[in-house]
């Protein structure tokens, strides 16, 4: 069993960064993989970025390559997810969730947190 919870959104200004952070708890978060994924209002869960057990591996989505970096400390029991170059279409609720192997898929994804808010504004 993990437990997740997300801190570190806000409002921030189009072109700023806010670091997102993921806290699990459980002696396993280190054999999970780590995936964030984000909704916005009347849209689908989208995949954002994933992270394997180790921090060896990473994906991103597309829409996010180049601005936003996923990382994890397993001393600490926490994945990160760094924005920069935030953009208005940002604007969206974040989750972390845990995964038994790095997938984009969400349904694979057995633990959630309850969302952290991101909005940008223009």
């Amino acid at each position: 069993q993990v437990q997740l919870v997300e801190s570190g959104g806000g409002l921030v200004q189009a072109g700023g960064s806010l670091r997102l952070s993921c806290a699990a708890s459980g002696r396993t978060f280190s054999s999970y993989a780590m995936g964030w994924f984000r909704q916005a209002p009347g849209k689908e869960r989208e995949f954002v970025a994933a992270i394997n057990w180790s921090g060896g591996s990473t994906n991103y989505a597309d829409s996010v390559k180049g601005r936003f970096t996923i990382s994890r400390d397993n001393a600490k029991n926490t994945a990160y997810l760094q924005m920069n170059s935030l953009k208005p279409e940002d604007t969206a609720v974040y989750y972390c969730a845990a995964a038994p192997g790095i997938h984009s898929d969400y349904e694979l994804y057995h633990y959630w947190g309850q969302g952290t808010q991101v909005t940008v504004s223009s």
